[in-house]
């Protein structure tokens, strides 16, 4: 008998050579090919079923389509935005990440950041090697008594919330999904609301993931209500922070400095403005940039990929359950299906999700609930939690916000292939919304929305308007959004119950994600009840 050929690895970034010596270990021979771009990937990708990467590589829809034999896409770190998840999750792929190497790397170097802005040390250095010893216009401040917001208590944040206590910070921290009066996760830490943290605290820092919830997450609004004289620290993910209104901010002097180790283009363009100011420190991207990081994500990822080759086990999934390989590609649009009902309740809940209640019908249900559900939760975590969230670690962090999650089976279905049904309630208030949906093909459909019933494809931005059901107020949303060159790219319509005053429901998918002045024009109209702007 011949023997099996051994699956193909890619390592397409630098990466320890220690993960090598992992993968030859389980008898693999990986290729290395660094430095390729897309079009370069795209040919060299087909019969290769392990990616390793780390953030230089870009792992585009156009990539996992010429994949042909791809499992799995590992990523050597947390951040998995340079991979198209919703693409890889459609073609079965597993993409898994490292969130715990670089954690106490990045909050070091966010705690050298706030040491650096304090004592103005990479402007001193630059005079002394310019040839003037002077103190002057270098007057620091102390950081013993100072207070040290921190905005984000994921794994990152908690780390760094400890070194600030040791280092004599008095430490207040915000957490959307942290009850304020509850107990902080870390000891003496003081657990305050958004606006508190930025009026009280001295130094800033920022430790959120980027997603849809939190994109300028502190912009404008935020930095308005800053302590005179704070500074600010940025070393997460660019777009976190608007990088304008820090420029704002600076320039106004609400701030005294600030230090970025991440933009949203990087690098950033050398006109940037923020690198012209003499209070702003830049560093490239240096998170995840110490030896002992390094070391940690790339055995983390060999050791994670060697074991979903061999075993179908895949620790640290960000898109997936743990199935055995040969039943992802039938499962995997009900994955996806589930990932964006969750995504859609999240965005529409006004407050945090106290009660989950999930439903699975037809034949997926076989493969069985909790691959789905997991799914469900990574969908409804990732738009408002402070982490990186995945299968692995969504349990945990919906029964740390107090989440109850019931599952049961739909026994008759409306569709045979499989059907998901899924009813959140709110902890405060009490309100209930629910959402079903199904998969076409291979694409996921919602077929009701509280009860009503439509043909929605959730893709993209989505507008829903409660507006009065009379002639002609489809026209004026259509002619409004026309004005503002903001294209209707489908439209399901739920209209009003006869003989009652409950208003129709609008669900416009829309070509462009509409600005605040469109909104408001919206808002405004005398027959919109209201407004809600969704991204799936």
């Amino acid at each position: 008998m011949p023997d099996t050929p051994q699956p193909r690895i890619l390592i397409s970034d630098e990466l320890d050579p220690a993960a090598l010596e992992v993968f030859r270990r389980a008898g693999f021979e990986p290729e290395i090919r660094t430095g390729l771009k897309e079009d370069e990937l795209v040919r060299v990708i087909a019969g290769v079923e392990a990616l390793v990467v780390r953030s230089a590589t870009k792992v585009t829809r156009r990539v996992l389509e010429a994949a042909t034999h791809l499992r799995v896409v590992g990523r050597a770190g947390i951040g998995v935005d340079n991979v198209d998840l919703e693409a890889a999750t459609e073609r079965g792929v597993v993409v898994m990440n490292t969130p715990r190497g670089n954690a106490t790397t990045t909050a070091e170097l966010a705690v050298a950041l706030l040491m650096a802005l304090a004592r103005h040390l990479p402007r001193a250095d630059r005079l002394v090697r310019s040839g003037k010893w002077k103190a002057k216009g270098l007057v620091g401040t102390e950081i013993t008594g100072k207070t040290l917001g921190v905005l984000g208590l994921g794994r990152i944040g908690r780390i760094v919330a400890e070194r600030g206590r040791g280092l004599g910070l008095k430490v207040i921290a915000y957490d959307p999904y942290l009850a304020t009066d509850g107990a902080s996760p870390v000891a003496g830490v003081e657990l305050v609301e958004k606006d508190a943290l930025f009026a009280r605290a001295d130094f800033l820092t920022v430790h959120v993931p980027l997603n849809d919830s939190t994109k300028n997450l502190v912009s404008w609004n935020e930095l308005a209500k800053v302590k005179p004289g704070a500074r600010l620290i940025q070393a997460s993910r660019g777009g976190v922070v608007d990088e304008e209104a820090v420029l704002d901010a600076l320039s106004a002097g609400r701030l005294a400095g600030a230090a970025f180790d991440v933009f949203v283009q990087e690098p950033p363009p050398a006109d940037h403005p923020l690198l012209a100011r003499e209070d702003v420190i830049v560093t490239p991207h240096l998170g995840a940039s110490s030896e002992e990081a390094q070391l940690r994500v790339a055995l983390d990822i060999a050791h994670q990929i060697t074991a979903y080759l061999t075993t179908g086990v895949a620790e640290n999934a960000v898109n997936a359950p743990t199935l055995p390989a040969e039943s992802m590609a039938e499962v995997a649009p009900f994955l996806s299906l589930a990932e964006k009902l969750g995504s859609f309740l999240a965005q529409r809940m006004h407050g945090q999700i106290r009660k989950v209640e999930f439903t699975v019908g037809g034949e997926v249900a076989r493969h069985g609930v909790e691959h789905l559900k997991l799914a469900f939760l990574v969908g409804a975590l990732r738009h408002t939690c402070d982490r990186s969230v995945n299968v692995v670690n969504a349990p945990a962090l919906a029964r740390e916000r107090g989440i109850l999650v019931l599952e049961s089976r739909e026994e008759r279905p409306d569709f045979r292939g499989g059907e998901l049904t899924v009813r959140a309630t709110e902890k405060s208030g009490g309100k209930t919304h629910h959402v079903s949906g199904t998969v076409f093909g291979r694409e996921p459909r919602l077929f009701a929305v509280d009860g009503e019933r439509l043909d929605l494809t959730p893709r993209g931005v989505l507008l829903i308007t409660r507006h009065e059901d009379q002639p002609g107020v489809l026209g004026q949303i259509g002619s409004l959004l026309g004005r503002y060159q903001v294209n209707i790219e489908r439209l399901e319509l739920s209209p009003g119950k006869p003989g009652t005053q409950e208003p129709a429901m609008g669900f416009l998918t829309l070509g462009a994600e509409p600005g605040p002045a469109v909104l408001e024009a919206l808002r405004s109209m005398p027959a919109i009840v209201g407004i809600e702007l969704l991204k799936l």
